[in-house]
Parts: structure tokens; C-alpha cells; sequence
């Protein structure tokens, strides 16, 4: 605040400076948060591949078990 009242050139020099290091800082954060949204989207998306992933899965191994034989009936059968 004082480098913006005072008139000499360094006091100007360190203004500029000073407004030149908040324009970046507001930059950076907004690449941070673009950033940040662009990860929480990707991550919401793989979320459900995820799920998808495992069905599969679940499906191949289901594919891949032996069948159940049926049991032959217990007793004397007469044809």
C-alpha cells in the first residue's frame, strides 16, 4: 500500500512489481482449479469403468469355473 503512495521511481518499480506477482498468483490458481476440476472429472469417469471393470471380471470367471455335474439320484430306479 505505501509503494502505491509514495512518488519515486523504486517506490513505482516495486508497485508494479507487486501487481505484476498478484496477476501470476491469480493465474496460477486458476490453472490449479481448472486443473483440479479436469482431475475430479476424470476421476468420477474411471470411477465407473471401475465398476464395469470388475463385472467383467466377474463374468470371466464365471465363464471359466467347471460346470456343476447334477448328482445321480440316490435309490433303486426301475426303467
Amino acid at each position: 500500500m505505501l509503494s502505491s503512495v509514495l512518488k519515486s521511481k523504486r517506490a513505482i518499480q516495486v508497485n508494479v512489481a507487486i501487481m505484476r506477482v498478484f496477476v501470476k498468483l491469480r493465474e496460477t490458481l486458476s490453472a490449479h482449479k481448472e486443473l483440479a476440476q479436469k482431475l475430479s472429472e476424470l476421476e468420477r469417469k474411471f470411477e465407473k469403468h471401475d465398476t464395469q471393470i470388475q463385472t467383467i471380471f466377474e463374468a470371466i470367471r464365471q465363464l471359466m469355473a467347471p460346470p456343476e455335474k447334477p448328482k445321480p439320484p440316490i435309490g433303486f430306479h426301475a426303467d
